[in-house]
């Protein structure tokens, strides 16, 4: 039998009310003080300060007219390179100019939830996840030119919970979020890369320090992972697509189980570890997420919402509810500004004048 909690004895326990009452907004359990590392894993650098937090009452408008955009990564000279999921190109955006295709990724299949993913950047390399017509796998290649090189394939694809976030954390490997396909049990199985967080070299290898020797899997029990960030502290939140209950937020640790099939949401014991955050899936199906100064945001696609989680605890809060539909992808941009792109065009929401855009908040 599965842990799961009935769906009110869960939200009252989130929300903090009784029966009859208004729920509050979902409030932040406490974060986890960041673990020491293995003596084989680098220690994240200290920051100076964490960056100043976006005003976000000054929108600007820095993209239009884009194909259902995802993965979003910068460049050195703080430019954009963007994804768009269903064609496959490579777009560099900067404020001021238009957007200009700059690489097109060979061999993308897209459909459901797959294509051209996300993205990153280090050096003179760009990294993309992407479906293929046989697996999901992470490429990288050079805007120069040249073939890419794959460095690391045969991740479960399927017409959704394809995963698909990577990004190179403050140890400089390589964090990369999957889907459990729709095949659960994918999840709870450790030689299995789907539904998993993974931590590779640069090349595509299991890191060093992992938790299984040889292994690139860094924690499990995932269900369709999108969004990784970390704070200033060096710890790593990891947000979940919940089925038909509960979206997470998650403080990833090495080898931990997230629960996934058998939880959804929070649950008693210690078998599995909890989230910080839980939300109805209606208000979020939360992807991509961003930590700056004090607090995480994350980007709500069925809840058309962007989510401040304020890492410090209180309360969660929705901004821009409804006000530019679906919101796929949030960064922080090398000046302080947070960038986010909406996702209206990906068949399932409804297109609007110039969609799909990207919109800016210049830090305060």
């Amino acid at each position: 039998m599965k842990f799961r909690r009935s769906l009110l004895a869960a939200a009252l326990l989130t929300a903090g009310c009784s029966a009859g009452e208004e729920p509050a907004p979902p409030t932040v359990a406490p974060v986890p003080q960041a673990s020491a590392p293995s003596p084989s894993v680098p220690s994240a650098p200290a920051t100076a300060s964490p960056p100043a937090e976006p005003d976000l009452s000054k929108p600007e408008t820095v993209a239009t007219g884009l194909d259902v955009p995802w993965g979003l990564a910068f460049q050195d000279d703080g430019s954009a390179l963007v994804a768009e999921r269903d064609t496959g190109r490579v777009l560099r955006i900067a404020p001021g100019s238009r957007p200009a295709e700059v690489y097109r990724v060979p061999g993308v299949r897209s459909g459901g939830e797959g294509g051209l993913l996300g993205l990153a950047v280090r050096d003179d390399w760009v990294y993309a996840y992407f479906t293929a017509s046989r697996d999901n796998r992470i490429v990288r290649f050079k805007l120069s030119g040249g073939e890419p090189e794959v460095i690391f394939d045969g991740i479960t694809r399927g017409a959704r919970h394809n995963g698909g976030r990577i990004a190179f954390g403050p140890d400089g490997m390589l964090y990369v979020g999957t889907g459990d396909a729709s095949e659960e049990g994918r999840s709870q199985n450790r030689d299995d890369p789907a539904g998993k967080i993974l931590r590779l070299t640069p090349e595509g290898r299991p890191a060093p320090g992992n938790p299984w020797a040889g292994s690139p899997v860094w924690s499990l029990g995932h269900r369709n992972v999108q969004g990784i960030a970390w704070d200033a502290q060096g710890r790593m939140y990891g947000i979940e697509f919940g089925q038909d209950r509960w979206d997470e937020v998650n403080v990833i640790e090495a080898g931990k189980n997230y629960g996934w099939p058998e939880v959804e949401g929070r649950t008693d014991g210690d078998r599995y570890v909890n989230p910080i955050v839980q939300w109805g899936t209606d208000d979020a199906s939360p992807s991509g997420a961003a930590v700056a100064g004090g607090t995480l945001y994350v980007a709500a696609l069925k809840g058309e919402r962007l989510w401040t989680v304020p890492l410090g605890g209180g309360s969660t809060k929705a901004e821009f509810t409804g006000k530019y539909g679906r919101l796929r992808t949030v960064a922080v941009a090398p000046d302080g500004s947070l960038w986010l792109t909406t996702s209206n065009t990906d068949g399932r929401g409804d297109a609007r004048d110039s969609d799909d855009r990207i919109l800016r908040f210049p830090a305060r």
